[in-house]
């Protein structure tokens, strides 16, 4: 098949362990029920992008339930072309010679004799190839089980049931434009589960947030009751290393519950919540405040008190901007909270901090890192400090008594903007954000933002 590279297998490889069977073919014959699939017709799902995250969620699939393929496809999609240079090669060889189960499979596969050569220098591999393979290029630490790779899109999604957006909330406008050329015969729409975290800022004619799941609606036409969004708390790798972790889908009742049980696993519990717009919002939000919590435990020298202290003020100021968002947001608490602490703890974007403040990662470097893929609170930084900054959006200064832009309540996310963005400033600089002594409580803060009186439909387009 053009495009494609295929991996036949009859069972489900879940880390070297074939799993127990016990339930999971009934939980599959329940979603396609649902969706109306007839006997002899594949229930065809398809991961949009493999970074980490793209890539585990498909991976747990097929773990599960690519052992039934007489009723399932899982596919993922990646762009072919991007070469994997020779110092990832050489450490990929290594993963693989300390790994038996892994050197075992590829020997059994003739997969094998290709790395040697890359180690040597003598063949240049390629990210689409490694997938097969079960090799994320954003995490090479952790081999997955063999992966079914499409690199045309067309191929991927033009008759999938249910598709997972694993791309960076930078790119899901872009990649779901194009998508929607190949849907426009579509009799059924499919369903549309985003892991995106991220927001696109727009100004005119009136400032208004775009989440990845309506930028995927605004792309597609697909309609909002079938886009849904899957967040943490967890980390990608621990999750698929069976790590018990929780997670909630979040969108229309319709979907969400069937999706939840068929998602649910042991050591992957997943729930289901009605409040799509905070748990996206919280999403993009704990990227950006997560580069800042790098930073912070890089110049303390990883000191609990300090972090403590920016976790007490980043807290607040995004419980904060939610409010200015959704009249009754969820609360900061539960797996919302929990997701804020573990990607504050530990994730790309608070690595990326640490690096930036020791001096290890330069900002001309771009924010997208070999062997981490793309750094998403950067984005995020800019597209929330723009939106937050927009006058018409003035609110009344507790203090000053007079109106101010949403953003001057922020000030870390103004000290992270000066950062990163406009480059004003150094990473201690947000060490001198904290210890300001004029910086209010942030009960006050929060206070403020649950009075009511700062919410404004008008930044998601409501009037």
């Amino acid at each position: 098949m053009v495009g494609s590279i295929e991996v036949a297998s009859n069972n489900s490889c879940s880390n070297g362990v074939i799993q127990n069977q016990n339930g999971l073919e009934e939980k599959l014959d329940e979603l396609r029920r649902f969706l109306g699939k007839n006997d002899g017709d594949l229930l065809k799902i398809v991961g949009v992008g493999a970074g980490a995250w793209g890539s585990v969620f498909a991976a747990l699939l097929q773990d599960s339930y690519g052992q039934f393929r007489d009723k399932v496809q899982i596919r993922i999609w990646r762009r072919p072309g991007r070469a994997v240079d020779r110092a990832t090669a050489e450490h990929l060889f290594e993963v693989i010679n300390s790994r038996e189960d892994v050197l075992r499979r590829l020997i059994r596969r003739c997969a094998y004799l290709k790395y040697v050569e890359a180690r040597l220098g003598d063949r240049t591999l390629y990210a689409d190839e490694i997938l097969k393979d079960g090799f994320c290029l954003n995490m090479i630490d952790t081999p997955l089980c063999p992966m079914k790779v499409v690199t045309n899109l067309q191929e991927a999604i033009w008759d999938a049931d249910i598709v997972i957006n694993g791309l960076p909330s930078t790119e899901t406008r872009e990649v779901f434009e194009e998508i929607s050329k190949y849907w426009k015969e579509r009799i059924t729409m499919p369903v549309i589960i985003s892991l995106a975290k991220g927001i696109e800022a727009e100004l005119d004619p009136s400032p208004r947030i775009i989440t990845p799941t309506q930028m995927i609606n605004q792309a597609t036409g697909v309609p909002m009751e079938n886009i849904l969004y899957l967040g943490g708390p967890n980390i990608a790798s621990e999750i698929y290393n069976k790590e018990y972790a929780n997670a909630r889908i979040c969108g229309a009742e319709k979907w969400r519950l069937p999706l939840a049980k068929f998602l649910r696993q042991p050591h992957f519990i997943v729930w289901d919540n009605s409040d799509l717009v905070t748990h996206e919002v919280m999403g993009g939000l704990k990227n950006v405040y997560a580069i800042g919590a790098g930073m912070v435990a890089a110049l303390t020298n990883e000191s609990a008190t300090g972090k403590s202290v920016y976790f007490a003020h980043c807290t607040s100021e995004m419980i904060f901007i939610t409010h200015l968002l959704t009249e009754e947001p969820e609360k900061l608490a539960g797996p919302l909270l929990a997701d804020t602490y573990v990607t504050l703890l530990k994730g790309r974007n608070a690595w990326y901090g640490q690096m930036i403040a020791k001096g290890q990662l330069s900002l001309d470097m771009g924010d997208s890192i070999s062997g981490k893929g793309t750094i998403q609170g950067v984005s995020a930084i800019e597209a929330f400090y723009e939106l937050l900054s927009q006058h018409s959006l003035n609110v009344l200064h507790p203090e000053a008594n007079k109106p101010v832009a949403p953003v001057e309540l922020c000030p870390i996310l103004k000290i992270l903007y000066k950062i990163l963005i406009t480059r004003e400033q150094g990473a201690e600089a947000i060490l001198q954000a904290l210890r300001d002594e004029n910086l209010n409580d942030p009960r006050d803060r929060i206070e403020i933002a649950q009075t009511h009186a700062f919410y404004r439909p008008s930044l998601l387009g409501q009037p």
